[in-house]
């Protein structure tokens, strides 16, 4: 579901592989750092209390950024190169309530 505007707004929850926690941050960075180029751009990024998790409050311009971003071969490259430490991340579509 878009906003009105048409902007997709997600929150994305990383759990980082235990033990590869400082890795699984340098990804999430350079990650992050490609969302530009899609048309998206990271408003929040807090870390849990665990070292575990991050949580990323993450907007689109609309869904074919999202898609594009998804699609993104950088992206994949990235994450190929962590391998088995790469971290699980469950993306949710909000909305304002």
């Amino acid at each position: 579901m878009a906003d009105r505007d048409g902007a997709l707004t997600l929150v994305a929850i990383v759990e980082f592989t235990v033990g590869a926690e400082a890795a699984g941050r340098r990804y999430e960075d350079a990650v992050l750092a490609l969302l530009d180029r899609h048309g998206g751009r990271l408003e929040r990024r807090l870390r849990g209390t665990d070292g575990q998790t991050e949580v990323h409050v993450i907007r689109f311009d609309g869904r074919v950024g999202y898609e594009s971003f998804l699609a993104d071969p950088d992206r994949a490259a990235l994450r190929t190169a962590l391998g088995a430490a790469a971290p699980t991340t469950r993306v949710v579509e909000v909305h304002e309530g």
